[in-house]
């Protein structure tokens, strides 16, 4: 090897490349909404091919530190390959595969993260990330609705800060940046509980990521909030819990989430309009409705992987024109897989979220640090928004759920027990503590 391939491979193996490359795909995923609109779409494109082609020679230098079994978990190899195979059946090839190449570049930059980060990093950084993010954000409403008082409509700002809102910041619509409001207090609590930030870094950016949730007014937020916030007490309960009587206390929580969803059901409507989402739930049920129409037409396999409904492709543009609305998803990332990949696809997409949230629960409950408490707090808000957003789908949602699922695997996964066995290491609890 020469001095200057030595060289290159020492940058590329370092932990200062570890965490510039940590920053920079963050903020690539999450701000893939500004980037495309101050730049191009080929431009983003542009730099989601780098930073996946540079992930990829990262992962070759540390190849020795890897395990080939342990690079990805299952069900997302075979959730890729089924929408690498929807290729044959397509109505659309070239646009199917760089849809494809999408998925593929934004899973190798979370992989990436995932295995060159530990837990408590991968929070530091996504909470340095997202405190950036939410105060642009908060700074180009006050630009628009307060100083100027003048829309920003290349950044689709409408202004409203002034009025109570909503705004949307720098995420294109208020869901957006909802969630990802959401995603942030969950990190900003972590970290200061994790003591990994001081209280007058920790505290304001709690009040920025709850400012910026509730201005957002968005539907999805409430029920976000809420379920993280039962989910976090019945998670600290079991934390609490002697290890003999954690199993008990596990299946009876796990009983009352079952009682909790049928009574949710019973109740939908009531509740509904409690929250004053009628419309917005009519409109969400006449397109799954519709949805279910053409999935039973296709029903295991489904019409190809799109991703985004951004091109005017069969079923997608009759769907919009049948009901007279220009939807870009399904509004849901569940019907969006069973449309688009069929019910295969959607089982894999389904054991692909939750082995991983049963692993990181598992592992949270276990484990005193706080820190592990992130994955299954993240994956759960995933889950949720799944039912309303198609955001696990494209850009930073899926980015995150390949991050948490691969997280939760590290942990908790029979290739664990093989890597042991060949060996004969007993895996380690991690930087992150017991």
């Amino acid at each position: 090897m020469t001095s200057a391939a030595a060289a290159l491979s020492r940058l590329l193996g370092s932990v200062e490349m570890a965490r510039a490359y940590t920053l920079t795909v963050l903020g690539a995923a999450f701000g893939s909404f500004a980037i495309g609109r101050m730049t191009s779409p080929q431009t983003y494109a542009t730099i989601v091919l780098l930073l996946t082609v540079l992930g990829i020679a990262i992962l070759f230098v540390r190849r020795e530190e890897l395990s080939l079994l342990r690079i990805a978990p299952t069900s997302l190899l075979v959730f890729l390959a089924l929408a690498l195979a929807s290729i044959v059946w397509t109505t659309d090839r070239s646009d199917t595969f760089v849809s494809w190449l999408w998925l593929v570049g934004f899973a190798v930059m979370a992989i990436t993260v995932g295995h060159i980060r530990d837990t408590l990093q991968t929070v530091r950084a996504i909470g340095d990330t997202l405190r950036v993010m939410l105060g642009l954000s908060l700074g180009v409403e006050i630009l628009s609705g307060v100083l100027l008082d003048v829309p920003i409509r290349f950044l689709d700002i409408a202004g409203n800060l002034a009025v109570g809102g909503p705004i949307q910041g720098l995420f294109g619509t208020r869901n957006m940046l909802g969630f990802v409001a959401v995603i942030a207090l969950i990190t900003f609590v972590i970290e200061w509980r994790s003591q990994s930030v001081a209280a007058p870094i920790a505290v304001p950016s709690i009040a920025l990521a709850g400012f910026l949730a509730l201005l957002s007014a968005s539907p999805t937020v409430l029920v976000l909030a809420v379920t993280v916030g039962v989910v976090t007490a019945a998670l600290m309960i079991v934390r609490h819990t002697p290890a003999e009587r954690r199993t008990f206390v596990q299946w009876a929580l796990g009983a009352l989430v079952v009682g909790a969803l049928v009574l949710a059901f019973a109740f939908r409507h009531p509740i509904i309009r409690w929250m004053g989402a009628g419309s917005d739930f009519s409109t969400r049920a006449d397109l799954w409705n519709k949805i279910l129409d053409f999935s039973a037409v296709k029903p295991f396999q489904g019409w190809g992987w799109f991703g985004p409904w951004d091109r005017g492709e069969y079923p997608f543009v009759y769907i919009n024109y049948w009901l007279g609305e220009h939807h870009q998803t399904a509004l849901n990332a569940f019907f969006d897989v069973l449309l688009q990949l069929g019910i295969i696809g959607l089982v894999l997409f389904l054991l692909l979220g939750g082995v991983a949230i049963v692993r990181s629960w598992l592992v949270a409950s276990a484990r005193r640090s706080v820190v592990y408490a992130w994955t299954p707090l993240v994956l759960v808000t995933l889950a949720v928004d799944s039912m309303f957003e198609s955001f696990t789908l494209d850009g930073a949602g899926w980015f995150m759920l390949v991050l948490c699922a691969l997280r939760a695997g590290q942990s908790r996964s029979w290739r664990e027990n093989i890597d042991a066995a060949n060996t004969g290491v007993i895996p380690t609890l991690g930087p992150e503590g017991a």
